[in-house]
This record gives structure tokens, sequence and C-alpha cells, in this order.
């Protein structure tokens, strides 16, 4: 492993060196993109990342192409202290400085300031199945708590995304791929101007077979051990497959913008399984439709700027045909939902199909003030609603609403929708809330950040979230930043308003998780050249919701009963060597400990080592290469398996500028073949799948666009 990281840092810059310095045609397209140095969701308004009252990284559509990314994940992976973990259907876990959990609710992402949290769960979707990265005009990503500005899930992190508008689509362009897995994406986009109004659009597609990894063992391979049948699917191959529509719609004019979009993903299959058991034949849906209106204006009134924004958001998890939670042959499960045990063969399979569709609402308003010296002041106030609307339910097991009794083995599948035995209530949840933020500078060297967010919410009451950041201009060439602040995450529907589940119970009395936060930050820029960024944070996070086994022994209901406190430091380094050569990198540590298990802190890694060159070789070609290292994942405190493995992956883009419109492109990821693994859950007596989660191997995509 050292000789390929030696080759990688050290064989190609020698390279690049003895090449004459280039110019980087694609700097051209700088102020389309936006200066990576530039950041806006730290406090509402766009400003130089070193003096920003966060710790936050940017990344821009140039920077995403020149990766050779495909998926945000893949960007996102790249960013100090932020590790893309996998659940079981392989969503994405966005896992901020050892938070980690098995849904992902406390990370807020966003596009274009617009939640995507969904009630159920509290995360993206379960259905998430991934998002393409053509669209996107830049992500940016805060490491800490944000809920002083943007309220629930703003916990460990935020993620913002920037999609493209008329000035970035204004040439009509398209692309696509083929490759590895019978992946094939597409992308169209061009905008134009009606009046004064700018119209912009941009459609993408995607479909794949996805990664055929194998898993040796699943939930019912011990279940056949223990009952004596033999209709395991497994060892078998992980389901992948996705075939995903994403458009994106903008008409802009002076002080009004309006966007929509559409996120429609069908034949979703469900990794190593919902419940661990491998079936290639279940597959998911998801459609989720949004569109906000935003009108700004400067100077609205003298000294005021204002932004009046209202946004509609629709989102569904649905599944296609009958869903087998265990394969044709299972016993199936042990206990009906109020504990009654089952007995005999499911001749065609345990079925089970539940259907969620949600709806939100947001209005709100931003207003700035600077008519006070020295003191840049922002208020603002909104109502959200959010409900889940309709709740449906297949399945043949658990109680027949018709007779009341049991659904036994063999029985017809049974609709359960609209009756008191469905596997969720619905339920709405309404939030107001009103923030104030002053950036004071009261001295030529120094800033001081102060916001406070109150948040009213009709369902578990309300909270109130500080933050403080003390940013100083130490010399000319250093920033240093002293940040604290608060933050909570709202409990999602499914910890609060589960029922009919022979294993876990919701409850209606739980409290916000909630987490304080200290950090340190350096930002040294010796010359134009460098920029190295280090800080040091500690947190501390409590009431975590967690399912605790209930006296009788037979179920598990939420409950406000862990804490878990955390340390670390990240440091990241940009050196542009030469006009044509340019090295990045960024190493995190995080030492989190849970108090409840009374043990290190499980699944996220420890240490994550991210290296990267990108070599303009002429003109035309373009080189860039990757290494990420991810090491040191715990198990959880009870789970008596061996340490994760380690991995590094390497990834490479090789892209050649045929012309000043056409574009071709190599993208290998997983250079080396690498057997690279998330961990899966732990489970009673034993993990349903030892042999923890499979990555994808070697891969490969041909790449072409056009400029029209």
């Amino acid at each position: 492993m050292k000789s390929l990281l030696s080759w990688f840092f050290v064989v190609v810059p020698v390279v690049a060196f003895s090449e004459a310095q280039i110019s980087d045609p694609d700097l051209e397209g700088l102020a389309i993109y936006g200066d990576e140095d530039f950041i806006s969701i730290a406090t509402g308004v766009s400003q130089p990342i070193a003096k920003a009252p966060a710790v936050a990284s940017v990344i821009t559509a140039l920077d995403i192409k020149r990766l050779g990314a495909t998926d945000i994940d893949q960007v996102l992976e790249t960013v100090p202290g932020l590790h893309v973990a996998r659940s079981t259907i392989y969503n994405p876990l966005y896992n901020f400085r050892g938070i980690h959990s098995d849904f992902n609710p406390q990370v807020l992402m966003l596009i274009n300031g617009v939640p995507l949290s969904n009630l159920f769960h509290g995360d993206r979707n379960l259905v998430w199945g991934g998002m393409p990265v053509e669209s996107i005009s830049r992500i940016e990503v805060i490491r800490g708590p944000g809920s002083a500005l943007y309220g629930a899930d703003a916990f460990a992190g935020v993620i913002n995304i920037v999609t493209k508008g008329y000035s970035e689509l204004e040439e009509t362009s398209a692309g696509g791929r083929l490759g590895s897995n019978h992946s094939a994406d597409f992308w169209i986009s061009g905008a134009t101007v009606a009046g004064p109004v700018e119209l912009s659009a941009m459609l993408e597609l995607h479909k794949t077979n996805g990664a055929n990894e194998l898993v040796v063992s699943d939930g019912q391979s011990f279940l056949d051990f223990v009952t004596g049948t033999n209709v395991s699917n497994a060892p078998g191959n992980t389901n992948l497959e996705r075939d995903n529509l994403d458009l994106r719609l903008e008409a802009a004019t002076e002080h009004v913008r309006v966007r929509l979009g559409a996120q429609i993903r069908n034949d979703f299959g469900e990794g190593a399984g919902a419940a661990q058991l491998l079936n290639r034949e279940n597959n998911f849906e998801s459609k989720r439709y949004n569109i906000d209106i935003t009108y700004a204006k400067e100077d609205f009134f003298p000294h005021v700027d204002l932004e009046v924004q209202v946004s509609h958001y629709d989102t569904s998890q649905e599944v296609e045909g009958d869903f087998l939670v265990y394969p044709p042959g299972s016993t199936g499960p042990f206990l009906t939902p109020t504990g009654i045990p089952i007995f005999g063969i499911f001749p065609d399979g345990v079925i089970g199909s539940p259907e969620i569709f949600e709806n939100h609402s947001r209005a709100g308003f931003t207003a700035k003030y600077d008519g006070i010296r020295k003191h840049d002041i922002s208020f603002g106030s909104g109502y959200y609603h959010g409900e889940i609307d309709r709740v449906t339910e297949e399945k043949n097991f658990g109680i027949n609403p018709v007779t009341l009794l049991p659904i036994l083995p063999g029985d017809p599948v049974v609709d359960v929708s609209d009756t008191p035995f469905v596997f969720l209530t619905e339920d709405q949840r309404e939030n107001t809330y009103i923030y104030v933020q002053d950036v004071w500078r009261f001295a030529n060297d120094w800033e001081l950040t102060a916001g406070l967010r109150y948040d009213d919410y009709s369902d578990f009451g309300s909270t109130t979230n500080p933050r403080l950041a003390l940013v100083w201009s130490t010399s000319y060439q250093l920033t240093t930043k002293f940040l604290y602040g608060e933050a909570f995450r709202a409990p999602s529907f499914a910890q609060t308003r589960a029922i009919n589940n022979p294993l876990i119970l919701g409850n209606l009395d739980l409290k916000p998780e909630e987490i304080k936060s200290y950090e340190l930050a350096f930002d040294y820029r010796p010359s134009y050249d460098i920029t190295l960024n280090m800080n040091f944070f500690y947190y501390d996070w409590s009431d975590i919701i967690q399912f605790i086994p209930d006296s009788s022994g037979s179920t598990r209901t939420a409950q406000n009963a862990g804490e878990q406190n955390g340390k670390g430091l990240e440091f990241e380094a940009k050196w542009t060597i030469t006009d044509s050569l340019k090295f990045s990198g960024n190493f995190a540590w995080q030492d989190s400990y849970d108090e409840l298990a009374a043990a290190d802190a499980a699944n996220s890694p420890e240490k994550q080592l991210y290296l990267r060159t990108d070599w303009q070789i002429n003109n035309r070609w373009r080189i860039n290469m990757q290494a990420n290292w991810v090491m040191d994942r715990n198990r959880a405190a009870d789970d008596l398996r061996d340490p994760v493995g380690d991995y590094v992956l390497f990834d490479m883009n090789i892209r050649n500028k045929l012309s000043e419109n056409m574009e071709i492109a190599l993208i290998i990821n997983n250079l080396f073949g690498e057997d690279a693994f998330e961990p899966s859950p732990n489970a009673m007596p034993s993990p349903f799948i030892p042999n923890d989660l499979p990555l994808a191997g070697r891969s490969f995509l041909g790449e072409i666009r056009y400029k029209f």
C-alpha cells in the first residue's frame, strides 16, 4: 500500500514538473462557476470562506467535473471529516465527525436553501437513489451545528446544493456515459430569454444494473439454521439497479426566481435487503417534486434587503409489486405485534408492502439591515407544515382487520390501509420560527457573529439554539476562528408513531436530540499558491433517540437514552505547484465515546486520509487522480466480530478536449480493485450479514460532452 501511495504522489508530480507551465483553459469558466473561496450558508450572505464563521468546504461544478464524479456521494467523500457510509439498502449515511445512526437524520440537506428532510425517518428518503451532478453549480458544506440559522436537523452538518441557472446553461449542451454494470447516463441542458425572463432547463437520466457484489450470508441464512429450512438467497449478489430521472427548471427575472424539480426513482434495488435478506426481485420507487418561489430586492427599505420564499415538496416511498420481507418457504417472523408466537411455513414468503406519501410546505422571509455602523443584522421568521397524508400497507402477517385474528402462514395478502393495523399512523407537524443574527465588526481585525433561533413545534414543544463565532484576522496570511454552536434534531415519525411492529414501537413523548459544539479553526495562506486549514472540535451529543428493550422482552420502544461526546481535528491543504499541476488533500481524526455502551462509538472511521493530484498535460489532456483511505472503524460494543477492515480506493479521470465543442473522458473507479466493505448492523444473537456490506469493485465509464 505504501508503494502505491508513493507512486501516486511522488512519480506523478515529478513527471508533471518536467513539462512547461501550461495555461488552464478551464480557468476561463471560473467567472461562471464562482470562486470556490466564497460561501453563503454560513451566515446567509456570500462571503470569503476564510472569514466565514464556520468550518466549511465548497466544491464547484468545475471541481466536480475534474473529479470525474457522477453522483453527489463521490463529491462529499472528498470533504474533511465526512465519510459516506452505507445502510443495508445502500442508502448513503453522511457521517460527520463520528456521528452515526441507522437513517442519518442528523444531517440537513438543502437544494437552493430548501430542506429535503422527510417526516418518516428524518432523512432524505429511504428511496434516495443518488443524485446526479450535472445540474449542480456548487456544493456548500458546513461541518458542525447550523440550527441557529436552519433549524431542525442542521445538527452534525449542513449540505447545500446550488443548482445551475441561466448563466451556466446559456450554451445548449448534452452528454452521456456508458460503462460497467450496464450503466448509462444522459443529460441535456439549455437556456433562453423570453422578454425579461431568463429560462433554463436540465434533464438527467441514469440507468444501471448496479455492482454485483457477493453477500455470503444473510438473515434468512440464520433462520434456516434455526428452523431447518433451506430457502436463503445467500450466497448471492446485491441488488443495486437504478432507473432515475432528474429534471430542473428555472425562470428568473430581476427580483423573482422560480425553480421546479422532479426526482423520479424506478426499479430501485434494495441492496443487501431492507430486512438484511437478499431478494433481487424486490424494488422500490419514489416520486419527488418541488417548487420554490423567491422574491429578493436590495434596499427594499432604506438599509434593508428583503428576501421572501415559499416552497412545496412532495415525496413518496413506494413498492413495485409485492415486497418480500422473507423468501418463499421461510418461517418468517416469530411474533405478531401483540406478542403471539406464529409457527409455520410461508409458502409465498412473508410479504409486506408499506408505502408512504408526504407533503411539505414552507414560507418565510429574511431581512438584512446595515444601517448601524459596524453591524450587519439579519432577522427572519417562517412557518412549516409537513404531513404524512397517506400510508398504505398490504401484508400476509400480523392481524386481519376484518376478523381481528392473526394472519396465518399461507393466508392471502390483506390490505390493512386505513385501519388501526397499519404500520404507521398518518399525522402532521407544524413549526413556526424566528431568528436574529448580528455580525459585529467591533475592531479592525475582529468580527463577532452572534445568532439565536427559536422554534416551536406542534408535537414536541419549543427549542432555542444559539451560535457564537469570533473571527480574528491574526495576520495578513492567518485567520483564527473560535466557534460555539447548539443544534437539535426533531424526532422522526418512525420514532414517535410506529405501531403494529413486532420489534419496535414509537413514543409520542420523545424530546429532540441536542448537541453542543466547540471549535478552534485556523486558515493560513502563506502565498497565493498555498492554503492550509486546521481545526479542532469537541461536541456533546445528548438525548440520543434509541430503541430500548421493554419489560416484556419482545419489543423495544424509542427513548431519549443515549449520550455521546467526541473530539478531533481536521487538516486540509491545497498547493498550486505550477499552472499545470495542483495538489490537495486532507486528514481527519476523531475520537468519539458512547456513554450508554461505555465504549468507543461505532461505525464511523476514526481516521480518514484523502489525497488528490490534478495534472494538465497540455492544452488537450488532463489527468485527475485521487486516493481515499478509510481507517479504524469500531464495532458496536456488543458486536464480537473482528474489526472492520481499512481500505484505500484509487480513482482516475482522464480527459481530452477534442475541440472547443467536444470533450471525452475515461473514468476509472477503484482502480486497483480493492476489496472494500462498510460495516453491517449488529443483531442478536448474531449479525444477519456477518461479512459486512461489500462496495463496488473496479468500474469503467466512457464519457462524451458536446456544446451546440
